[in-house]
């Protein structure tokens, strides 16, 4: 889940002015980011916003497949495969109890 906590001009920020709830996108990781990347590109995606955690490239691309939707390319290599690891077992042994839990 992620909670905008300031009024920065924002993919998140744009979804939640607008008046929608749920799902702001959808994400496609890989390992092999700049193939998975240039085909998009290839197929008319445009690039709304890009950026890197722990030198993991992600992208939101521009799409009208579904009002206020937006999809997600990530490269889950290096660090930031391994923090999305780390999350994806907290997850996945998590009882339900204590709903916010604080990474890192």
């Amino acid at each position: 889940m992620i909670q905008p906590l300031n009024d920065e001009p924002s993919l998140y920020k744009d979804f939640l002015d607008a008046g929608h709830e749920g799902a702001q996108h959808v994400a496609y990781w890989t390992k092999d980011y700049q193939k998975l990347y240039d085909r998009a590109l290839s197929l008319g995606y445009t690039v709304a916003q890009e950026a890197a955690i722990q030198g993991g490239r992600f992208a939101y691309l521009d799409t009208e497949t579904h009002p206020g939707t937006v999809i997600e390319i990530s490269d889950i290599g290096g660090a930031k495969g391994e923090l999305f690891a780390a999350l994806r077992e907290m997850a996945a042994a998590w009882d339900g109890t204590n709903p916010i839990n604080k990474v890192g």
